[in-house]
């Protein structure tokens, strides 16, 4: 069923694409350019994440980040891809390519929930 439109849909949207790194809740009240209570703005990227526009990613201290990912329309590699949490600026952004890692024979991976912690290109 095809959701329809509205400015808050829109304007998280926007502000996530326009953004290219991920953010959390709290992130995206600050940075709206609208007036948007929590709870409409979180109902909003669970919707995103039910249809597949956005991906959750949930940090090393459990705090959520949502994230228009660069791949996730390549067969729906949503949750089958690495992140980068830099120190310094302290964002989260998808990785472009894939990590490579090998696990020991007769483990499958399902799905991947991962996160490398280090300092990004811009800060380095």
């Amino acid at each position: 069923m095809k959701r329809r439109s509205t400015p808050t849909k829109e304007a998280v949207l926007t502000l996530l694409t326009n953004t290219g790194k991920a953010m959390s809740q709290d992130a995206i009240e600050k940075k709206i350019q609208m007036n948007i209570d929590r709870a409409t703005i979180y109902r909003v990227l669970n919707r995103f994440c039910e249809d597949g526009i956005l991906h959750r990613i949930v940090a090393e201290d459990g705090k959520q980040y949502f994230a228009v990912c660069i791949r996730c329309d390549e067969k729906k590699l949503a949750d089958h891809h690495f992140h980068f949490r830099c120190t310094a600026c302290q964002t989260i952004e998808c990785l472009p390519v894939p990590v490579q890692f090998s696990l020991p024979q007769g483990y499958h991976v399902e799905s991947v929930n991962c996160i490398l912690t280090g300092i990004c290109k811009d800060c380095a």
